[in-house]
């Protein structure tokens, strides 16, 4: 598959590096404001010669890709994606889907009216230990709670020590979604504390506590920090299930294990997903030349961005949010700022919002 990669930075370089290993993905194009960025992006993805530039449509054409990587900041994923899919071309995407879930609900429209697949890089579903939990945690009978505790203390410099609701924002969407696909259930409500401890190095808070409850009354609760050195978990976080049936157990970072009752289970194997981007990109190229909907489509994602948002509005108004009211006053903001008839009619045609996320149109046209 012939890709055309937007963004060339720290994140990007990762991303070329990934795309040159892949034998089923050609890299024909690299796009960045910055053109030497542009450059050295060519030289990591081991061929100088890859054709560069910063007009993203003109080098679809000159290039003849057949796909793009959006691997920009998230300000600009939107317009990136948007411009890709009315080029006609599907779009892998870096998390989050958009900067707002009202972006995320406009690009989730574009798809549907442009019937390209856009899909979102929640990599850290591609991880066969979370798998393997999940197939534990589908043993334990009926679930009644999921916890996930997060204690790091990285200090990256730059931009994130900045951010406002720097883990809710940057780090706490990768529990949320990988929750989510756990669980196999949805989030009906939030409520959220987020605090920054005294001797934190992050200007925005960097430690939160969330108790959502999901569909048919089950409840998970996040349990993170960014600040917490010492007897760090893993950055996959230490999680624990709790059923009718015994307890699931995972550190992150090894085989999850579960206790019936006093017995190990031993759920089936499931088949490999992958490691990380390396599986999110093959599991895009399969989607788009099956027509199938891979983990990550813009509609079931925009849930996991929509916790992240519920979960931040919690902790600054001190009450409970539901879920529905997010994503309804999402959707409000998006008709209102949509300057594409055909996204509008799309947006507008939509009965609920959690029905229209629920129903991914498919197959997607490659």
């Amino acid at each position: 598959m012939r890709v055309v990669q937007v963004g060339a930075g720290g994140m990007g370089r990762a991303w070329l590096g990934t795309v040159a290993a892949d034998p089923d993905v050609e890299l024909v194009g690299i796009v960045d404001l910055d053109l030497d960025a542009a450059r050295a992006g060519a030289a990591v993805a081991g061929d100088p010669s890859i054709p560069v530039g910063s007009d993203l449509t003109a080098l679809i054409a000159d290039t003849g890709a057949e796909a793009v990587l959006d691997i920009t900041v998230p300000v600009a994923h939107h317009p990136v994606t948007l411009e890709a899919l009315r080029a006609g071309l599907p779009v892998l995407g870096e998390k989050p889907a958009a900067q707002t879930v009202a972006e995320a609900l406009s690009l989730a429209a574009a798809a549907e009216a442009t019937g390209r697949l856009f899909m979102v890089s929640q990599s850290r579903r591609y991880n066969d230990h979370l798998v393997a939990f999940r197939q534990h945690v589908r043993g334990l009978g009926a679930v009644g709670g999921l916890s996930t505790r997060f204690a790091k203390a990285p200090h990256f410099g730059g931009f994130r020590e900045e951010m406002d609701d720097v883990l809710l924002l940057d780090m706490a969407i990768h529990a949320f979604d990988s929750a989510r696909y756990v669980l196999e259930r949805d989030p009906v409500s939030v409520y959220c504390e987020s605090w920054n401890p005294s001797w934190s190095w992050y200007r925005g808070d960097a430690a939160a506590a969330a108790v959502f409850t999901f569909e048919d009354d089950v409840r998970y609760v996040y349990d993170g920090s960014w600040c917490a050195p010492g007897a760090e978990t893993s950055w996959n976080g230490d999680w624990r299930a709790s059923g009718a049936a015994g307890t699931a157990l995972w550190d992150g970072d090894h085989d999850p294990s579960s206790d019936l009752d006093g017995t190990p289970g031993s759920p089936e194997a499931a088949p490999s997903v992958g490691n990380e981007i390396a599986g999110s990109l093959a599991a895009f190229v399969h989607a788009v030349r099956s027509g199938g909907t891979p983990d990550g489509e813009v509609h079931g994602n925009v849930m996991s961005l929509t916790m992240v948002d519920a979960a931040i509005a919690s902790a600054r108004s001190g009450r409970r949010i539901v879920i529905d009211e997010v994503l309804e006053q999402a959707h409000a903001t998006a008709v209102a700022h949509e300057q594409d008839p055909g996204i509008r009619e799309r947006l507008t045609s939509w009965e609920s919002v959690r029905g229209a996320l629920a129903t991914a149109p498919v197959p997607f046209r490659s």
